[in-house]
């Protein structure tokens, strides 16, 4: 098989889909004349499996081949501009680097296939991972978060459905239901097949697969981020923040509505996971922190984030004390942080009670 060939066919197409633009090119080989009787039932058959094994072929060299991937990459890059500044890509390779590492503890394939990754100029609130981890986050979605942390949790999302292949899976679901509407179509002088594979894969720049593969690639990011060293409440913080963009069902580009969980039962999920971190000791709703039971504060807000999202943060300082067994500690104020044991609590900001005030109240209901 010519991969170089048989590549630059279908990504094209596939790409210039992806990303919204209407053109017109080279289609896919048809199958021979002789194998297909475009007047039955049974020629749209074989003409449907024959299409169906070339469309299989393709979509594995560019997921799986060094060369389809890097292809893939460099037609991204084209389509929406590499943002270049300096601090920025500095950040991003951080970023990767601890999550490459992180996912490898989990899932030592990770290096089998390594990210292909950039930031790119796109100014909207977005980031996907595609085909063969081809993997792009927007400037705009770095501008809007605040923390290392919360981008490494969308960062982590991306690279659940990568390590679960759930793009390719996604796109090979939805060709096989479209396939044969598509040869039958074209029995009729109708639309061409390779227009109905582009149509269907890659739709908007990511595949998203059914709301179980995004509960999974949630809970993977989750599971990522425990062996970082970030902290374990961006995760419920980054969905506190995307609800707050745009209301409580808020789905940016990054969460296509038709195939995402509601944002708040997204945030819910996390904020669940972090009261079992703590061993059930703390939790946060609605900016307050309680403790055993008893409110431990209120956090104020911030000129970057509101009190629900940053007592994620909060929370999830904690939920890490309690899981490390630091709670066994006394409660003092270090430099002007509350600590607990070895573990950082707060900084007050101004809005917030001292930090004597939290540490002995703190030492009173932990």
């Amino acid at each position: 098989m010519n991969l170089k060939k048989l590549t630059k066919k279908f990504v094209a197409t596939v790409t210039a889909a992806s990303l919204g633009i209407s053109i017109s090119l080279v289609t896919l080989p048809p199958p021979p004349a002789e194998a297909i009787d475009l007047g039955s039932v049974a020629g749209i058959i074989i003409g449907g499996t024959i299409q169906k094994q070339q469309v299989s072929e393709q979509l594995n060299a560019l997921n799986n081949t060094e060369e389809g991937r890097q292809y893939l990459f460099n037609k991204y890059k084209e389509e929406y501009g590499v943002n270049d500044d300096p601090a920025v890509n500095a950040r991003m390779d951080a970023i990767m680097a601890n999550l490459t590492k992180a996912v490898g503890e989990v899932d030592k394939t990770i290096y089998d296939k390594p990210y292909l990754y950039f930031v790119s100029q796109d100014k909207s609130f977005n980031a996907f991972c595609s085909f063969g981890h081809v993997m792009t986050v927007n400037i705009g979605a770095i501008n809007n978060l605040t923390t290392d942390d919360e981008i490494a949790a969308i960062i982590g999302h991306e690279m659940g459905h990568g390590q679960k292949d759930h793009t390719i899976k996604a796109n090979k679901k939805r060709i096989d239901k479209a396939i044969m509407a598509g040869v039958a179509s074209q029995a009729a002088g109708g639309t061409a097949l390779t227009d109905i594979v582009a149509s269907v894969v890659m739709k908007n720049s990511v595949a998203h697969g059914d709301r179980k593969q995004e509960t999974e690639a949630d809970n993977l990011a989750w599971e990522y981020i425990q062996h970082t060293n970030y902290n374990l409440g961006a995760c419920a913080a980054v969905m506190q923040k995307m609800a707050e963009l745009g209301g409580e069902k808020y789905n940016s580009t990054i969460f296509n509505p038709s195939d995402h969980p509601d944002t708040g039962k997204r945030r819910d999920n996390y904020a669940n996971k972090l009261y079992e971190y703590s061993g059930k000791h703390a939790s946060a709703n609605n900016g307050v922190i309680t403790i055993n039971g008893k409110t431990f504060m209120t956090v104020a807000e911030t000129s970057s984030m509101s009190s629900a999202e940053r007592a994620f943060f909060v929370l999830g300082n904690i939920a890490a004390a309690y899981h490390n067994k630091h709670n066994s500690s006394e409660a003092y104020v270090q430099n002007g942080t509350v600590m607990l044991g070895a573990q950082p609590i707060i900084t007050p900001a101004e809005g917030d009670e001292d930090a004597q005030t939290l540490a002995d109240r703190l030492n009173a209901i932990k």
